[in-house]
């Protein structure tokens, strides 16, 4: 997670989903119904900690040749949180980062967290029903959708890519930005 809190700018954010009032439960029970529904079959929850909260679903996807892969999905709810939290207080940052609290802004980032569990799992949600609906229609095939979560018991392949700073695979004048 970055340490520092980087605001949009004078860039209003389009956040989908941001008033969502649906459990994540119940969010992440449809993503199982849907993942099962498309033949996707051994869905494990990975939780954090002893809090309960689901912080990613795992599940095996099997290729048209047979080759079976593991895809981790998480759900980023800090950077969420982050999100919603740097959306609501705008330009309330001083030039260190800091806010600048005004009368008009009651709430604290913690007030945001439960909001950012719902959206980010109703967006992972809709990603996952939009994807499977593009496999079915031949719009795309499984590995060329879940390619970066696709995941090695440590790390996703995207993780692995962007450690190895993508190393041969983008264009020599392409840098990479953290």
């Amino acid at each position: 997670m970055p340490g520092r809190l980087k605001p949009w700018g004078k860039v209003k954010m389009f956040l989908k989903n941001y008033t969502s009032n649906v459990p994540v439960s119940k969010t992440i029970s449809r993503i199982e119904q849907v993942l099962i529904r498309c033949g996707i079959k051994g869905i494990t929850k990975e939780y954090a900690g002893t809090s309960g909260e689901i912080v990613a679903l795992t599940f095996r996807i099997v290729l048209d040749d047979g080759a079976p892969l593991e895809v981790r999905l998480p759900a980023h709810v800090n950077l969420a949180q982050d999100a919603l939290w740097l959306d609501y207080i705008g330009d309330d940052l001083d030039g260190k980062g800091n806010v600048k609290w005004s009368s008009r802004k009651k709430l604290k980032r913690a007030d945001f967290k439960d909001q950012a569990a719902r959206t980010a799992w109703k967006i992972a949600q809709e990603w996952i029903e939009i994807e499977m609906s593009r496999i079915q229609l031949k719009q795309a095939e499984k590995l060329e959708v879940f390619l970066p979560y696709v995941w090695d018991g440590k790390r996703t392949y995207f993780q692995s890519l962007k450690e190895s700073k993508f190393a041969g695979l983008l264009p020599e004048k392409c840098e990479v930005v953290d």
